[in-house]
């Protein structure tokens, strides 16, 4: 795999480490915009770890024109109350975290707002992390949709995915373990979504994912 200052990624609810990891270690960074929605990915569910193991957390959506819908036309739906129910499972999971009652406070106002569109909200929730963490980066959207990427960018827009058949060999990517919650009960879940490192690590949680990226 190239070494490179760019990297495309799709957009995703409550990235995981591997994904904010490249944001975090790389220069450019672009978000496609442009490509169909795909279901079962991480574009609307994040994995957190909760009592009885890892629990996925998905956003319902309404696909207006099927499985051809574009990402940006990608509309939330709002008639299952997903986002009370995604915060619950998040304070039953990290309510015992060392630094959930620190960030609580900071990440509960954004399950008070709602977006429209998936896209907007991902973006939205990409920028709220950037904000409590005190992270200084900028990201772009793309402009239109590459097939092929120039031979020194890195393209992981389908291989940072939940099912391990879509995913690929990241030679830049390296778990560190830390400490979880439910530590006295499982072995160590690595790549969860970001908010588990950091309810469990919090100011160490940005250096921890800095690290995590092998150049």
């Amino acid at each position: 795999m190239p070494d490179s200052n760019q990297v495309f990624l799709s957009t995703a609810y409550l990235p995981n480490i591997q994904y904010f990891s490249k944001i975090l270690n790389c220069e450019n960074i672009f978000i496609e915009i442009h490509e169909n929605f795909q279901k079962q990915s991480y574009r609307n569910r994040a994995t957190i770890l909760g009592a009885n193991g890892p629990l996925d957390l998905v956003v319902p959506v309404i696909k207006p024109e099927g499985n051809h819908t574009g990402i940006r036309s990608v509309l939330i739906d709002y008639s299952i109350p997903w986002q009370r129910v995604h915060w619950k499972a998040i304070v039953s999971a990290y309510k015992n975290s060392p630094y959930f009652e620190i960030f609580e406070q900071e990440l509960f106002p954004i399950y008070q707002c709602s977006q429209k569109y998936l896209l907007d909200w991902n973006l939205l929730i990409l920028d709220y992390m950037f904000s409590i963490t005190g992270v200084q980066k900028k990201y772009s959207t793309t402009e239109k949709y590459n097939i092929q990427m120039e031979e020194d960018t890195l393209d992981f827009r389908n291989t940072i995915h939940p099912k391990k058949r879509m995913q690929k060999n990241d030679l830049n990517f390296e778990t560190i373990p830390y400490h979880q919650v439910f530590s006295n009960k499982f072995d160590f879940f690595p790549n969860l979504s970001f908010i588990d490192l950091l309810f469990n690590e919090g100011p160490q949680a940005i250096s921890i994912c800095r690290q995590c990226y092998k150049k």
